[in-house]
């Protein structure tokens, strides 16, 4: 019988890949995904300090983990950093495919005034 890996300890693996190169700083901080069956949670890093600048994620919107909470979850997280002074970020997909919510919630973001 053939074990096969659990989808998320693959993405673990993924995620661990890319955070090697991607390091968020105070000039340019990491724009973090996470996303769950009931909602997707967003968090601008500075690793160089080691805390959080700011965060969204969809419950505090009443909304479910569709695209459409997704793309809500993207303007608001964009509008956070704003206000913060932050316009520059490091996109750190999380180990996730660019598809979907994942994509949804980049293309809000920087529809709302976020580069990266």
């Amino acid at each position: 019988m053939i074990n096969k890996k659990s989808s998320n300890v693959s993405r673990q693996k993924r995620h661990l890949r890319i955070r090697k190169s991607v390091i968020g700083t105070p000039e340019r901080p990491r724009l973090n995904v996470f996303r769950s069956n009931t909602a997707i949670y967003v968090q601008i890093i500075d690793d160089n300090a080691q805390n959080t600048l700011t965060s969204a994620n969809s419950k505090e919107l009443n909304l479910g983990a569709n695209i459409e909470a997704a793309t809500a979850v993207g303007k608001l997280v964009a509008e956070k950093a704003l206000k913060l002074g932050i316009t520059k970020v490091v996109f750190d997909r999380g180990g996730y495919l660019y598809h979907g919510r994942v994509k949804a919630l980049a293309e809000a973001a920087r529809a709302a005034g976020l580069e990266f």
